[in-house]
């Protein structure tokens, strides 16, 4: 059997400050933080989940807020912008919504679709694109009905130092299509009916650095721990060097760094967030995984109070 990825698991990015992010997020994009919980790795640190209501696979960005975190530059070997899909005849709805709260956004063409182009409060890229494919969204948060609410990702813009070689892995590790080579980006599609097309910059950018700003990592769909270890093996197999199972509490990750510099997770679709909280309970508690619950007085006191709340338009 072959092996394929539907697409995007999620993507994870550095932010500064835990209160703008969730502001931008849930407060103007109108998505829902489904987990809030610690940096596994650094426990002094947020590590906030926003996606539609259940927090599925292909709708997950998450976020390490850290506000003594250096600022990143985007560039080669990073994810270069996050694209988010929208429900068709929805492009007009969000550019008065981000104008309304002073967000500045311009259209951009490429590869046969318009699109709005803004930044978060930290610098990140995002994109919003009508398509056609993909489940409704159910959750309505801050002003944005759920017929004009955020799908999940369309995909994503990849700034690769190799993008030959990045393309290559994508097609023949991952199992993406080759559907286009237009207004100079490569692009490449999976099975999934969300986060499903991946963009490539072919002209090299100068090289990124992480930081404030920036993505850390983009994951890939697994549907199992099973096919998860079959992954591990055909990566093996490929020439890359993965990492050995990663417990993330809502899924298990192993990850590996493509030749273009950028850093690929691969991630199982279980057990989800509904793992250690009721699903209409999602992200109002800080979660702690087991080894961590006796430290948690120390750990909340580390972490800087943030509240998921409705923003005041800015102008009419």
């Amino acid at each position: 059997m072959k092996l394929q990825t539907a697409g995007i698991h999620h993507i994870t990015a550095f932010v500064q400050d835990a209160q703008r992010n969730a502001d931008f997020y849930a407060g103007i994009l109108g998505l829902r933080l489904v987990k809030k919980t610690i940096n596994f790795d650094a426990p002094e640190v947020y590590h906030l989940y926003f996606g539609n209501e259940a927090g599925a696979p292909g709708t997950i960005i998450t976020f390490f807020p850290s506000p003594v975190g250096r600022k990143g530059r985007i560039g080669s070997g990073q994810v270069g912008v996050t694209v988010y899909a929208i429900p068709v005849g929805s492009l007009s709805f969000w550019e008065e919504r981000l104008n309304a709260y002073d967000i500045p956004v311009t259209k951009i063409q490429r590869i046969g679709e318009t699109y709005l182009s803004l930044a978060d409060y930290d610098g990140l890229r995002v994109e919003l694109v009508e398509r056609e494919e993909g489940p409704q969204s159910t959750w309505s948060f801050g002003g944005v009905p759920v017929e004009h609410a955020i799908k999940g990702f369309g995909g994503a813009v990849l700034y690769s130092a190799a993008p030959a070689s990045t393309v290559d892995t994508l097609v023949h590790t991952l199992g993406f299509e080759r559907v286009a080579d237009e207004d100079g980006y490569v692009r490449l599609r999976s099975e999934g009916p969300l986060g499903n097309v991946v963009d490539i910059k072919i002209d090299p950018l100068p090289l990124g650095a992480g930081g404030s700003g920036t993505v850390h990592h983009i994951a890939w769909r697994a549907k199992d721990d099973a096919e998860q270890l079959e992954w591990q093996d055909f990566v093996a197999s490929r020439g890359f060097h993965p990492t050995p199972v990663q417990d993330r509490q809502y899924f298990n990750a192993i990850y590996f760094r493509e030749s273009g510099g950028i850093l690929f997770e691969i991630a199982t679709d279980p057990p989800g967030f509904a793992n250690d909280e009721e699903p209409d309970k999602l992200g109002q508690k800080l979660m702690l995984p087991s080894w961590y619950e006796p430290h948690r007085a120390a750990i909340e006191g580390n972490l800087a109070p943030f509240t998921v709340r409705e923003l005041e338009v800015k102008r009419q």
